[in-house]
């Protein structure tokens, strides 16, 4: 049986789940997860494995609103597809967005293909399994629209806030502009 280790980071947009194979960060979520029932898991603390106190740090400088100078190891599976989304999310600079269809215009270019749909990055976008430190939350619609993402909009508004973004350029679908 596969041992995974489970940290709870205690966060001011609610407790964080990360996972880790002992050397790598392997998920990170804003709400409650699911854990395969073939694994075993093993609830540590920060300290007690030192990815954890890696992303602990990076994740305590993060919300005190300072760009973390490093990275802490993550290893994902997924598609080659999946794989080639999450390169270019790590890509998007702190304080920056990028909307579905941009990063499908990369993935076609990527590609030698003439489009790529903005739904089918969506999918891989939506996919991500290490939230924040793959930076989802910085991807939105074309016109503005806070679209997308799993751990819940009121929670993408505020990581965009807390990176410094102008939150009047942004809506979230159905509620009144800012």
């Amino acid at each position: 049986m596969k041992i995974q280790y489970l940290y709870k980071y205690n966060a001011h947009i609610g407790t964080l789940t990360i996972t880790s194979d002992g050397e790598h960060i392997i998920g990170l979520w804003l709400n409650d997860i699911d854990l395969k029932e073939s694994t075993e898991i093993k609830e540590v603390g920060p300290t007690e494995i030192a990815v954890f106190k890696e992303a602990k740090s990076w994740l305590d400088l993060y919300f005190d609103g300072k760009v973390p100078g490093f990275m802490p190891p993550i290893l994902t599976n997924g598609t080659a597809f999946r794989q080639s989304v999450w390169k270019i999310l790590c890509e998007i600079p702190y304080g920056e967005v990028i909307t579905y269809g941009d990063i499908a215009k990369k993935i076609a270019l990527q590609l030698g293909k003439q489009r790529m749909s903005a739904q089918a990055v969506g999918g891989a976008v939506g996919s991500n399994p290490i939230s924040i430190l793959i930076p989802c939350h910085r991807v939105v619609g074309a016109s503005g629209n806070l679209t997308g993402y799993v751990g819940g909009l009121d929670k993408k508004a505020r990581l965009l806030e807390l990176e410094g973004l102008d939150m009047n350029r942004f809506f979230i679908p159905n509620s009144p502009k800012r």
